[in-house]
């Protein structure tokens, strides 16, 4: 509904801003990181949005760059991960970290994010891992030739270990299932390695 706002600029604080569009006054959700980087009062700001509806409210976040606004809203594609919890993650890193947290498989780089525990932390990293590195394929090193096969297993491995599974069932698991599906990505080698794991206790 709201791609962009273009206003004065007239409060803001490390959770909110509200910004003078032609009289009109909207209220926008920001990150710390965008709070820190905002102009002074009374100054012209440009912000992407994006429009969240829900029952039980309507609400509007503000963003400085297209880059902060689309991991916002791939952090919103994960089940259980809510408007809250995605402005909590890019308030605790800055989006590269994220980002090279996510790639370079390293979920206690999230773990201290406010609201962020371990199962959530893994989740966020099996869901989004290949998304960025399809919107960032020089993010990791390991993604094509002979490599490719030992960083799947490693990824898959290291994502089952923090759900909680032994790391030689887990290994066992994931090795099954590249055996028998080579060019699968890691995070259907994750799903299809715990289908395996229940369907074999």
């Amino acid at each position: 509904m709201f791609a962009f706002l273009r206003g004065e600029l007239i409060t803001a604080s490390l959770e909110e801003a509200v910004v003078d569009v032609s009289g009109i006054g909207y209220r926008l959700h920001i990150s710390a990181g965008t709070s820190r980087r905002l102009p002074a009062p009374g100054e012209q700001l440009f912000l992407f949005t994006h429009y969240h509806v829900r029952e039980d409210a309507h609400q509007l976040f503000g963003f400085l760059d297209q880059e902060e606004l689309q991991l916002f809203r791939l952090l919103l594609s994960i089940t259980g991960v809510g408007p809250k919890l995605a402005l909590a993650v890019l308030s605790g890193l800055r989006v590269g970290e994220i980002q090279e947290a996510i790639v370079s498989n390293r979920p206690e780089i999230l773990y201290g994010i406010s609201g962020v525990g371990k199962k959530t932390a893994a989740r966020i990293i099996l869901e989004l891992r290949d998304k960025i590195l399809k919107i960032q394929p020089s993010a990791s090193g390991n993604t094509g030739g002979l490599g490719r096969p030992l960083q799947l297993t490693e990824d898959a491995v290291a994502a089952l270990m923090t759900l909680g599974f032994p790391k030689a069932l887990a290994q066992k698991a994931v090795s099954g299932v590249l055996a028998a599906k080579p060019g699968i990505s890691v995070e259907e080698l994750v799903k299809s390695s715990l289908a395996a794991i229940r369907n074999n206790p």
